[in-house]
């Protein structure tokens, strides 16, 4: 009886946000109180446990998230973005171009949100193909398999970031792994996979073929680009490293344990970036703090969404739910890592939404924390699963198939294969990896 009520509450949560198209945030919140209700909660305790739930997930994401955006929007409007764009395009030639895109997106990719990142980077992209005269798809295709792979998989961004705040996972850990799982799921899903879909057209529509492209002057130089943009990653990845090398009582351990604190690795980033993207270019504050301002009014929904998922979460657990989920499970033969995946995965086909997929899912899948697997790998098993079978009720799917102005088939045979390319890779680098940790 748990377990049909907890489906009932999803499959009710898939018909909330895919066909009455109400805001998932309230849609959680009214999941979670008729979840608790149905469970034998009180009112009373079913609300106190959502406040608790929003309270808990919020408490340390807030900070990770609005630093994150703000560190984006700087590397974005000061034409960080643009330099390392050309720069790697230069560098790399025509030969080589796919390549150029892909450690762009990536570059890019981990400190700005998705949906930011497709619209500064696509742009470039149309002006690379126009250039070189390639196709347009085996040009922009390895570019959108990088972010979305830093979009499911690495922290900072929202999703994983919330999965291991749930799991307890260690942030500069997950990341480490992810990396290890992303540089393969990339190669496949972006370079490889576009070479054998060169035939088909991809025509941008005109207004998507005029960016705001700044002048050589107006840029910031290429290594100030890329070691701003790449900076969190350095710190909290430097601290994982030396935590694997370096006893624990070691002052250079504690020192790069300090700066390598995810919050305190993105706030160092941002202070920098203030000064090396915006200070340093002759801006005034003013101008780059209304910057760093209209970045934090940008994800206010997106913190909303996860912390409705860590309500559920909660009322999941202060009914019972997963525990019974996880006595239920323990017993299974199915390995952890792939359950989470084909739990997130379905969630993904019915939702759409990538974040709410990984959110939701962890909340079923916590309680499979406990069978000794890595929760890190947790983390990136239900990231590769939120990341499958992209169709026509994700957002990510329209906004491709507008700015390349594909019909529905022909964005079925790129954008969706591709989705599930970097699912499965990343499904399988992670079992990979569990036989090592």
């Amino acid at each position: 009886m748990p377990l049909t009520i907890v489906i009932a509450g999803i499959v009710l949560l898939f018909i909330l946000i895919a066909r009455f198209k109400l805001n998932a945030f309230i849609a959680f919140v009214i999941v979670s109180l008729l979840v608790g209700v149905a469970e034998g909660m009180d009112f009373t305790t079913v609300s106190k446990s959502i406040q608790k739930g929003i309270g808990d997930t919020l408490g340390y994401l807030i900070l990770i998230l609005g630093l994150g955006a703000m560190l984006g929007k700087l590397v974005a409007d000061s034409g960080a973005a643009q330099r390392i764009t050309t720069q790697l395009v230069k560098k790399f030639g025509k030969k080589n171009i796919q390549w150029a895109v892909v450690l762009t997106g990536f570059i890019v990719g981990i400190p700005m949100f998705y949906t930011v990142g497709f619209v500064i980077l696509v742009p470039l992209v149309f002006t690379v193909a126009a250039a070189t005269g390639l196709p347009l798809i085996y040009v922009g295709l390895p570019m959108l398999a990088s972010l979305s792979v830093t979009h499911g998989y690495l922290p900072p961004h929202p999703a994983p970031t919330g999965i291991a705040i749930m799991f307890g996972a260690d942030i500069g850990k997950t990341l480490l792994y992810g990396i290890v799982v992303a540089i393969p799921a990339i190669v496949v899903a972006g370079p490889l996979f576009s070479r054998t879909i060169k035939n088909i057209e991809a025509t941008p529509l005109k207004e998507f073929l005029n960016p705001t492209v700044l002048t050589e002057e107006e840029m910031p130089g290429t290594l100030t680009s890329i070691f701003t943009a790449l900076l969190p990653v350095i710190l909290i990845g430097l601290a994982s490293a030396t935590a694997l090398i370096l006893p624990e009582g070691n002052i250079i351990r504690k020192t790069t344990d300090i700066l390598g604190d995810p919050v305190i690795a993105m706030l160092i980033s941002v202070l920098i970036a203030i000064y090396t993207l915006g200070l340093a270019r002759g801006k005034k504050m003013d101008e780059v703090m209304n910057s760093v301002s209209s970045a934090v009014s940008g994800i206010t929904m997106v913190l909303l969404i996860i912390a409705g998922a860590g309500a559920l979460k909660q009322v999941l657990i202060d009914s019972g739910v997963s525990e019974y989920i996880g006595d239920m499970l323990r017993g299974s033969t199915i390995s952890p890592l792939l359950l989470a995946w084909l739990i997130a995965t379905v969630i993904r086909v019915c939702v759409g939404s990538a974040t709410v997929a990984g959110l939701t899912a962890a909340g079923i899948a916590a309680p499979l924390i406990g069978n000794g697997v890595s929760p890190e790998l947790m983390v990136l098993a239900i990231g590769s699963g939120s990341l499958m079978l992209s169709h026509v009720n994700d957002g990510g799917f329209w906004l491709y198939k507008e700015y390349f102005n594909l019909s529905i088939k022909d964005t079925l045979r790129t954008w969706t294969v591709m989705e599930t390319t970097v699912g499965v890779m990343g499904l399988i680098g992670v079992l990979i990896l569990d036989t090592f940790i």
